[in-house]
């Protein structure tokens, strides 16, 4: 049995299709398509099957999935014996959230390029809910991320720290002397936030809500820097962690607004799959970032 069809057969479902993983692994389609059918003669099972134009996971495909990961993972680990002393090498895939990726993880990222140079590092950048979905579906290693609830058991996370949340506007706006304390009021702004899935703008539009504040609209943006330029330009209001406006709290550019929002509070964490592998690479990204956030041991 050759572990590099099981490589081959953890790609396809990684990319979603046999081209795109036949990219990946630097193979023809064919020889994606050869490696498959060798695989599926050797177990004796049918793992794709044909539906109209494209190839479906068969339930014994499925189930082979979680096997698969675990065959592949003993075999890094095989790989891997003996390689980790002063020259840790390999590949490290990471889930970040965008806002501590900007603010929080800068000094991790340099300290561990200058750590393990030789390390492929991956690195994307999306909302919490999608990070806990990967983490568990296994495509990345680590997730760094704001805790969302709904604890799973295949999850296995650490606690970082709590950072507390601020509605922000523009000098400008903060004339109008608007009191977002005051339930069943139309105010005459937009909410300019990340999309719908952010945690904090879920906990800010549950407060609205709650409270009959009604807004103008929303403006969904995806880049916090592109957040605060929009409302330091007083294109509207905005619910952001503290640590991403310090700067321009500090520096007048803009103003905070007071609320009655009792959940102002969002716990950062890291987690990935009880049962993953951890690496010489991840659990020198592990230590970082425990070091940096001044976790206990």
């Amino acid at each position: 049995m050759d572990i590099r069809h099981f490589k081959t057969f953890k790609s396809i479902i990684e990319e979603g299709n046999f081209t795109n993983a036949a990219a990946k692994l630097g193979y023809t389609q064919s020889t994606v398509t050869s490696q498959i059918q060798q695989l599926e003669q050797e177990l004796s099972i049918k793992l794709f099957e044909k539906i109209g134009r494209n190839m479906i996971l068969t339930p014994l495909g499925k189930e082979l999935i979680p096997h698969a990961d675990e065959l592949l993972n003993t075999v890094k680990k095989i790989e891997n014996i003996g390689k980790y002393n002063n020259n840790i090498t390999g590949e490290l895939k990471i889930a970040v959230a965008e806002s501590l990726m900007s603010y929080k993880l800068q000094d991790v990222l340099r300290l561990f390029k200058e750590k393990a140079p030789n390390v492929k590092l991956s690195i994307m950048a999306m909302n919490c809910y999608s990070i806990k979905n990967i983490i568990l579906d296994g495509n990345v290693d680590l997730g760094l991320m704001y805790d969302v609830g709904a604890q799973n058991n295949n999850l296995l996370s650490v606690k970082l720290s709590n950072f507390s949340l601020a509605l922000v506007c523009s000098p400008a706006f903060l004339e109008k002397n608007i009191d977002f304390c005051k339930q069943n009021q139309k105010v005459r702004t937009s909410l300019v936030i990340n999309e719908v899935e952010s945690i904090y703008r879920q906990i800010i539009e549950n407060y609205f809500f709650s409270n009959n504040i009604f807004l103008d609209n929303t403006i969904e943006l995806w880049s916090i820097e592109a957040i605060k330029k929009s409302v330091i330009n007083n294109l509207g209001v905005s619910f952001l962690p503290r640590f991403t406006v310090e700067e321009e709290l500090k520096s007048g550019k803009l103003k905070e607004i007071k609320i009655g929002c009792s959940d102002d509070k969002i716990t950062a964490i890291y987690a990935h799959h009880k049962n993953k592998w951890i690496s010489p690479a991840m659990s020198l990204f592990i230590q970082l970032v425990r070091e940096n956030f001044k976790v206990e041991k």
